[in-house]
Parts: C-alpha cells; sequence; structure tokens
C-alpha cells in the first residue's frame, strides 16, 4: 500500500465485498427457484419428495446467504465485524493495526490483547482495488480513533 495518507470516511460506514454479496444471493435464488422449479414440474414425485426437494434447495440457498453475511461496520464508537457465524463489537482502542498483506483473502485485525480478528467483509477476491481501498480507510479511522500504528 502507498504512503498517500487517505481520508477517513464520514461514519458511520459499512465495508463488505459487494460483487461478491450480489454473485452470491443472486446464485443463492436461482438455486432456490430452480430446484423448487423442478420439484413443482416433475409429475412421478411424491408429495414428500416434492417436500425434500423444496427443504434441500432451502438449505442450499441459506447455505449461500450466510456466505453473503460478512460485513465491518465502523461507527463513533469502534467496530463491529461480522463473519460468517460470529458477529464482535470492538472498541477503537482494542484495534492496534489494520492488515491487508499481499496474498491475504481479507483483513486481519491486530488486538490489543495479542490476537488477530480476521475481518472478511474486506476481502481482495473479486474486487482488490476495493478491498484495498476499504482497508486504507479503515486503517485511517484506525489510526486516527484508536491507538493504532501503521504497518503494511
Amino acid at each position: 500500500m502507498s504512503t498517500d495518507a487517505p481520508a477517513t470516511p464520514a461514519l458511520p460506514v459499512t465495508f463488505r465485498p459487494t460483487r461478491t454479496r450480489i454473485v452470491l444471493l443472486a446464485a443463492g435464488a436461482g438455486v432456490f427457484a430452480t430446484i423448487t422449479a423442478i420439484a413443482v414440474l416433475l409429475d412421478r414425485l411424491s408429495t414428500g419428495e416434492r417436500l425434500s426437494f423444496v427443504l434441500t434447495a432451502v438449505l442450499l440457498s441459506s447455505v449461500l446467504v450466510l456466505l453473503s453475511r460478512p460485513k465491518v461496520v465502523a461507527d463513533e464508537d469502534g467496530v463491529t465485524v461480522v463473519n460468517l457465524t460470529s458477529k464482535r463489537r470492538l472498541e477503537w482502542a482494542q484495534i492496534l493495526r489494520v492488515n491487508l498483506r499481499p496474498g491475504d483473502p481479507w483483513v486481519f485485525l491486530d488486538l490489543n490483547d495479542g490476537t488477530s480478528l480476521a475481518a472478511l467483509g474486506i476481502q481482495p477476491g473479486v474486487a482488490r482495488a476495493k478491498a484495498v481501498a476499504d482497508a486504507r480507510a479503515l486503517r485511517a479511522l484506525a489510526e486516527t480513533r484508536g491507538s493504532g500504528a501503521h504497518d503494511n
């Protein structure tokens, strides 16, 4: 990342992998619609079999919705990191460093308790430039609002 100091965004701000989310939600809707249509159109299926098709569609769609859940929400008081199955609230002072190094699948937050927290809401997979910009913005917020230190 360059040494240019990015402007801090207005709060509250939500960071999420928008393209990935759109693809996952669209795929979930498509999977549900397709499997449900098959269940309705196949004449030889019993009611129980149709129901099992629909339940399978719900299950598969639910997994895709779960994968689209990650986000990072920054506000005046701190950051909320929402990952696949967990949600954690952090005060700004708890975040020492925001890291997105080459090859990282998502941002990592180094915390003042010596641990690191993955923030899946900022991931460079599909939209690398957006993820880098989001990581820089979150880093700038952490540096101005907390006890953060700059690290590439």
